[in-house]
């Protein structure tokens, strides 16, 4: 048979997809590891993952918890920072720090051949980090330069704007932070977050060609790091949100648009419905306010519209770096594309598009064994599994252009929505 290049390959999307959630093992310090298992793949990855503790800090503590994971690989009891790197690199091993306004933790990659010639060290940054002066005041200094050149930035400045905009200045979610907490900074109160507060509620993810006695060992490691149980209440200010702010700045040549609200979680029934009209909107590369206002008028190079959680809450934001003088302009365009979606039906070519697309994209994200680990969690933290992937599917499948009218009137036709522009 001749192939004919000329035709793009057939779109067939399944009846169904089948997901094998990850082995769940409950360890003697009532931790739970999750562990999917990968044949014939080199590489192993872990996450240790716990829930942040981010909401008992006072304001001005609030960036305890980034200098404390920070500072995990530069020293503990018994190695120097230095001998830490050096170590991991002789190994082709890699840490990296993970961090959100939910979750704290530290991760590693490695290979099985190394895996075990690393993991006593890796275990070691959970009980042994000492938080060495030197390196605690280069970070200080680094993360001050980092502040000051954000603050330059109209987009990084337009997001802290509409954080404050959506939790009151009080709030630590919306507090700006600055320099002077940096020098609120110290190895004592990093060395008491570490030990009190930094493992809670904590959780294994372990993905790599493991036999049942390498997995074993791995989890008699595990079983000897702390698992804390918090019983500290949040002293943060409620939720005070407001209309947004502008920010004028007279030598930018840009200013930075954002235009959102509050949302709903992943457990909410309408969530996917949601995901729908938001990709229509400004989730793709063909959604609504790229062709209006990148291609038809070439405002932006990009504007986008995303779902987005931060802490225990959602909300919905649109993002776009625009021509300042055309700045309102595309403020209105943005409305009027809102209203268009929330009023006139989908024509059925663009319905099939998005509901192409959106199929594409949920299957390609499963197209590895860690991708697999990383959508679980993605679920598994919004107290979902992978049902609710299958539910996705479904919805993808069947959705009609009322859907999406339905949708929108409930959750984007309740104007004003926050609006915060920098430039």
């Amino acid at each position: 048979m001749i192939l004919d290049r000329s035709k793009a390959p057939e779109f067939k999307i399944p009846d169904d997809f089948e997901l094998e959630a990850p082995e769940k093992i409950i360890l003697s310090n009532n931790s739970p590891l999750f562990f999917v298992k990968t044949p014939g793949i080199d590489a192993v990855k872990i996450e240790v993952i716990s829930k942040s503790n981010r909401v008992s800090l006072s304001i001005k503590h609030s960036l305890i918890p980034t200098f404390t994971l920070q500072m995990l690989q530069e020293g503990t009891s018994k190695r120097t920072g230095q001998e830490i790197a050096e170590l991991f690199d002789f190994h082709a091993s890699g840490l990296n720090t993970i961090l959100s306004y939910s979750h704290e933790g530290l991760g590693l990659i490695s290979t099985k051949k190394h895996l075990f010639e690393v993991f006593p060290l890796f275990l070691e940054l959970f009980t042994e980090a000492t938080f060495p002066q030197d390196a605690l005041e280069k970070r200080k200094s680094q993360q001050k330069l980092s502040i000051k050149l954000n603050n330059e930035k109209t987009a990084s400045k337009a997001n802290q704007l509409f954080r404050k905009s959506l939790f009151g200045f009080e709030h630590p979610f919306g507090a700006e932070i600055g320099e002077q907490e940096v020098d609120e900074i110290n190895a004592e109160l990093l060395l008491d977050y570490y030990k009190n507060l930094l493992w809670n509620s904590v959780e294994f993810f372990v993905t790599g060609d493991l036999n049942p006695t390498e997995l074993q060992t791995l989890i008699l490691g595990f079983q000897n790091l702390p698992n804390r149980i918090s019983t500290i209440e949040s002293i943060s200010n409620p939720v005070s949100s407001n209309l947004g702010e502008i920010e004028s700045r007279g030598d930018a040549v840009q200013t930075s648009i954002r235009i959102g609200g509050w949302s709903i979680p992943k457990s909410h029934e309408d969530y996917i419905p949601l995901t729908v009209f938001n990709t229509i909107l400004g989730g793709y590369f063909g959604s609504r306010l790229i062709k209006n206002i990148r291609e038809d008028k070439g405002h932006t190079y990009g504007i986008h519209s995303s779902l987005a959680e931060i802490g225990d809450y959602n909300y919905w934001v649109i993002s776009a770096d625009v021509q300042k003088v055309f700045y309102q302009e595309v403020i209105d365009q943005i409305y009027l594309e809102i209203q268009n979606l929330v009023t006139v039906p989908l024509e059925l070519d663009e319905l099939e598009v998005v509901r192409n697309y959106m199929i594409g994209q949920m299957l390609s994200a499963f197209s590895s064994s860690f991708d697999l680990i990383d959508r679980y969690k993605s679920v598994h933290f919004s107290g979902l599994d992978f049902n609710y992937y299958r539910q996705k599917l479904e919805f993808l499948k069947n959705f009609t252009e009322v859907d999406i009218l339905k949708i929108g009137e409930k959750y984007f036709s309740k104007h004003p929505f926050i609006e915060v522009a920098v430039g």
